[in-house]
């Protein structure tokens, strides 16, 4: 009964709001809590106010996500908003100049107000009521409100007992604070943002190239709300991320997220905001898993960079071929702004085996390309092509890491919308970004078959991937050649081929997908593998036959890759209703032969010149010769 008595005797202690203004003097710099913890209520007394001493105040908001500071609640009164961050309702002030904008890193804003650069007379900080021992918790925002209260001379306390209690660096005793005013409104929530089919298919290839044990960084949109469901698969997932989001509770919720992994606050999810629903804060009230730190750790590249496998992923706009990026504007932008992704950006780079990702539907909503030749003149670009690993839409992934602009290019256009990439290529030869005389085989960019999209283990652990081949694979088809022996590539060719040019590969890479199919086999990091392996048919003109043939790095052999692929092709034939394969075999290549026989099917011999010529129907069983 005494610890009840104690808990509720702070509200004796508050002040009206209207009281707590008097402490505030005409030019003061005031700090006020970021986003969803902005401090409503005495916000909403301060506009409404006429009083002579609350004129020519600096308001200073780290990100402004909130509906008290609005751009016409302030152009009516002699406040000014100070933020670090440009989008959502700040973004088009900034643009008017209503909105003051310091472009700055999120990781340095710790420097600029121990420094004085940023000058912080008060401080109004939302927080939750005091538990038994006098301590309150500033709930779903922590960045720098801790730092700013110590800067302050004024420091007012907002108790709204409807924020969560969370852990980490978020208690503060009420005795710091010089004014306790109660809030009369809710905090702001968030609702989960739409998805649909396409943002589902860019997630899931997002989701195929993050490992398990990967640590991840997470924010707010469709592709984050569909990236979570497919991540649920995943296991042991780190989160150190700068928002905590619905998305990630159902991941956490899923068993995917164990933090097992992590280096820095291991066993716990790191965070420094919430963003999302009145769920999403009952779910985090006193939850241990979830660990809110200010932004001097959560956005430090240092202490991301100790995380193994650290993905940051982040959400574009547009793309050009070069791989630059331009990211949301205005309100579609919650957390993608330079002075956030930098920081990220960074802590991958420093990440052993980290990477960063930008993910976008290959079109915008009103059917404009999303994939460009340039992105020069759009708004919140980020020119920093060298830090981008790979770009992902609805048709693949697209590796840029070590690639030449030439390669970048054909990457992009591998998977930019098809009907956008005759286009892309013509434009693309003009401006000598791609080679002059490329092949592009418009017909087929429609008929990518995306079923070959899987993983399979062989002997001693050997995890490959398989997928049809693309027309960017050029290069890699190139050194797979050259990494052949004499007898591989006479088996293969049927001729002893000593250079594999531009003009031969690139003919042999864009495949008309109606008479042919081809499967590479890749291993190493998801999509950022080599080739070891290619099996592909070519349909016979006159008959419902497909001649096959295929090739595995010898480092590769005898591991059952070569019988796996044409089990691939097999299927694919039969669901194309071809009636059975052909096939010319070197009488000494008895690796080959073994596949064939192996494989359950009739095949047919026919010894002349050195060279079996085989037969093998769908529909019969058995070896014959």
């Amino acid at each position: 009964m005494l610890l009840r008595r104690q808990k509720d005797d702070w509200r004796s202690k508050t002040t009206p709001p209207a009281e707590a203004l008097k402490r505030l003097e005409p030019g003061m710099s005031v700090f006020l809590s970021t986003g969803v913890a902005e401090p409503r209520t005495f916000v909403n007394t301060l506009l409404q106010s006429d009083a002579s001493n609350v004129q020519d105040l600096e308001l200073v908001q780290l990100v402004s996500f909130g509906d008290a500071v609005t751009p016409n609640r302030l152009s009516a009164h002699k406040f000014r908003l100070r933020t670090f961050f440009s989008g959502w309702v700040a973004s088009e002030p900034i643009a008017n100049g209503q909105v003051d904008l310091i472009p700055s890193r999120f990781a340095k804003i710790p420097q600029l107000l121990r420094a004085g650069r940023i000058r912080i007379d008060a401080a109004v900080v939302q927080i939750t009521p005091p538990n038994e021992a006098g301590y309150c918790s500033m709930g779903m925002a922590v960045d720098v409100a801790r730092m700013a209260m110590e800067r302050a001379s004024v420091v007012i306390g907002e108790i709204n007992d409807r924020v969560p209690m969370t852990y980490g660096d978020t208690f503060v005793p009420l005795s710091d604070f010089d004014i306790l005013i109660e809030s009369n409104q809710e905090p702001i929530y968030f609702n989960r943002w739409p998805t649909d089919a396409v943002f589902d298919q860019v997630a899931e290839n997002v989701s195929s190239v993050i490992e398990d044990g990967s640590c991840i960084g997470f924010t707010m949109g469709p592709l984050y709300e569909s990236l979570a469901k497919h991540l649920a698969r995943k296991k042991n997932l780190g989160v150190h991320s700068p928002f905590f989001t619905d998305p990630l509770m159902d991941l956490v919720k899923s068993g995917a997220v164990t933090n097992r992994f992590k280096q820095a606050f291991k066993g716990r999810c790191l965070t420094s905001y919430a963003l999302g629903t009145k769920e999403l804060m009952a779910w985090l009230d006193r939850n241990p898993l979830v660990d809110f730190q200010g932004v001097d750790k959560v956005f430090d590249p240092v202490e991301i960079g100790k995380n193994r496998n650290f993905v940051a992923v982040f959400a574009g706009r547009k793309v050009d071929l070069s791989g630059r990026i331009a990211l949301h504007v205005g309100k579609g932008n919650v957390a993608a702004e330079m002075g956030e992704a930098n920081d990220f950006i960074n802590g991958a780079e420093l990440s052993p085996g980290g990477r960063t990702i930008f993910a976008m539907p290959s079109r915008n909503l009103k059917g404009e390309p999303n994939v460009l030749l340039s992105v020069d003149g759009l708004p919140n670009l980020f020119n920093m092509r060298e830090s981008v690993d790979m770009v992902v839409t609805e048709y693949g992934c697209a590796n840029l890491l070590g690639r030449s602009v030439r390669e970048r290019a054909q990457a992009m256009i591998d998977i930019a919308h098809p009907d956008d990439r005759p286009s892309l290529v013509e434009r693309a030869k003009a401006a000598n970004i791609i080679y002059k005389d490329q092949i592009f085989l418009a017909e087929s960019a429609h008929l990518y078959p995306v079923e070959f999209n899987e993983t399979h283990t062989f002997k001693d652990n050997l995890v490959v991937r398989f997928r049809a081949i693309r027309p960017s694979d050029e290069e890699e088809m190139r050194r797979l050649f050259y990494r052949f022996s004499d007898q591989a590539v006479y088996y293969r060719y049927f001729s002893p081929i000593k250079s594999m040019p531009h003009a031969k590969m690139q003919e042999y890479v864009n495949v008309d997908y109606r008479k042919t199919v081809s499967i590479v086999a890749l291993v190493g990091p998801a999509g950022q593998g080599h080739i070891i392996g290619e099996a592909r048919y070519v349909r016979h003109p006159d008959k419902p036959y497909a001649d096959v043939a295929f090739v595995v790095d010898e480092q590769y052999q005898g591991r059952g890759l070569a019988s796996y692929m044409f089990k691939l092709l097999l299927s694919a034939a039969r669901k194309r209703g071809l009636k059975g394969f052909t096939a010319d075999v070197l009488a000494n290549n008895t690796g080959m032969m073994k596949v064939f026989e192996r494989s359950g099917l009739a095949v047919k011999a026919r010894l002349e010149g050195g060279v079996y010529e085989l037969t093998m129907p769908f529909e019969e069983r058995g070896v014959t010769a």
